[in-house]
C-alpha cells in the first residue's frame, strides 16, 4: 500500500496536469476579451436618431465596411428620442465588451450635457473611440434675400437689428447654436425661429418665410444646386468637397464663427483599451478607402478617422465652447 504522502503527491500532480490541459480550452474566452479575439460575434452600433440624417448615413457607410473586414455582422440599431439621450442611456448601460457601440455627434456629446439640466445617464459612462467624419454646416438664405455674400448678410443684419430671422431644427440644437455663434462673431442681432425638425425649417426657408438657416451639407446641397437656396458660406475650417465653390466663413471675412457637427463612435466605459484602439485603427482605414471616402463626401461629410485621444479632446473643446453659449443665452431643453 502506498504511503499517504505519496498518494497526496500523486493527486496533486494529477490535478496540476488537468489544469494545464484545460488552459487551451480557457484561452479563447480570455482572448475574446482582448483585441486579439475580438469580434467573435455580431457588433451593434446604437444610432440615437431616426434613419436618414447625416449621422445615420455616415455610420451605416462605415458599418458596412467594418462588417466586411471583421467577418461579423455590424448592426445599426436606431433608438431615437430626447435629442439622442435615449440611445446614449441605452449604450451607457451596455456590457463593456466592445459588442455594443454608439454613434454620437456634437449634439449628444458636447451640447446635451449642458443643455439638459437632468440626464438619465452619466456622460462619463461612455468613452471616445474615434471621430469618423466631420459634418460641416452651410449658411443658406432664401433667394428673396438681397444678400449675395456673408458680408452682405452682416451689413443687412446691422441695418435692420432684430428683423432678420434664422430658422433651426429646434432650440439648443447645433444649427441653433451655429446661429448664435454667428451672431456673437459678427455683432448682429437676429431673431431665432425654432422648428420641430430640420425638414420644416428647410421648407419654410425655401418658401421665403424665414431668411436664413444653418444646416448640414447633406440637407442643403441639392437645394443649392437646384437654385432653391443661396449658399453664402460653409462653417467648417475648409471648404466642403460637395460644394467646392462655396467659401468658408473665414474666407468670406468672418472670423471666429466656425461651427457644425461631426459623427463618431463611443463605447461603454470599461471597454478594453485594446478593443477601443483596434476599432479606431480599423475605422481610420475604412474612411480612407477611396470608394468610402467619395461616398461620405457626396453626403456632405469630410472623412477623419481620429485616435481615441483626439476624439476625446474634440468633445471636450466643443463642450466648453457650447456650454458658454448655452449659459449666456439661458437655453434649456427640459
Amino acid at each position: 500500500m502506498p504511503h499517504r504522502n505519496q498518494t497526496n503527491g500523486g493527486r496533486r500532480r494529477a490535478l496540476l496536469t488537468l489544469c494545464l490541459a484545460a488552459l487551451p480550452l480557457l484561452a479563447p474566452t480570455a482572448q475574446a476579451q482582448s483585441a486579439g479575439g475580438w469580434p467573435a460575434r455580431p457588433v451593434t452600433i446604437i444610432l440615437p436618431f431616426t434613419p436618414g440624417g447625416g449621422t445615420d448615413i455616415a455610420t451605416r457607410l462605415v458599418a458596412q465596411r467594418l462588417s466586411q473586414l471583421w467577418g461579423q455582422p455590424v448592426l445599426v440599431d436606431n433608438r431615437p428620442g430626447a435629442a439622442g439621450n435615449v440611445g446614449l442611456e441605452l449604450a451607457s448601460r451596455a456590457k463593456p465588451d466592445g459588442y455594443t457601440l454608439v454613434a454620437g455627434n456634437v449634439g449628444t456629446q458636447s451640447i446635451n450635457p449642458t443643455l439638459y439640466t437632468k440626464l438619465s445617464y452619466d456622460p462619463t459612462g461612455l468613452v471616445p473611440v474615434t471621430e469618423m467624419a466631420e459634418l460641416p454646416f452651410v449658411l443658406v438664405v432664401t433667394p428673396k434675400l438681397a444678400a449675395k455674400t456673408a458680408k452682405d448678410l452682416v451689413t443687412l443684419a446691422k441695418a435692420q437689428p432684430g428683423q432678420l430671422t434664422f430658422a433651426s431644427s429646434g432650440t439648443g440644437g447645433s444649427p441653433h447654436l451655429s446661429g448664435e455663434i454667428f451672431k456673437a462673431a459678427t455683432g448682429t442681432d437676429m431673431l431665432h425661429v425654432p422648428y420641430k425638425g430640420g425638414g420644416a425649417a428647410m421648407t419654410d426657408l425655401m418658401a421665403g418665410n424665414v431668411d436664413m438657416l444653418f444646416a448640414s451639407v447633406l440637407e442643403t446641397a441639392g437645394h443649392v444646386k437646384a437654385g432653391k437656396l443661396r449658399a453664402l458660406a460653409v462653417t467648417g475650417k475648409v471648404r466642403s468637397p460637395a460644394l467646392p465653390n462655396v467659401p468658408t466663413l473665414a474666407e468670406a471675412g468672418i472670423a471666429g464663427a466656425e461651427s457644425g457637427s461631426w459623427v463618431g463612435l463611443l463605447a461603454p466605459a470599461g471597454t478594453s483599451k485594446d478593443i477601443v484602439e483596434k476599432i479606431a485603427a480599423v475605422v481610420k482605414q475604412v474612411v480612407a478607402v477611396p470608394e468610402v471616402r467619395q461616398q461620405l463626401i457626396e453626403q456632405g461629410a469630410i472623412p477623419v478617422g481620429s485616435t481615441p485621444q483626439q476624439f476625446g479632446e474634440l468633445i471636450a473643446t466643443d463642450r466648453k465652447r457650447y456650454a458658454k453659449i448655452i449659459v449666456d443665452n439661458k437655453l434649456r431643453a427640459d
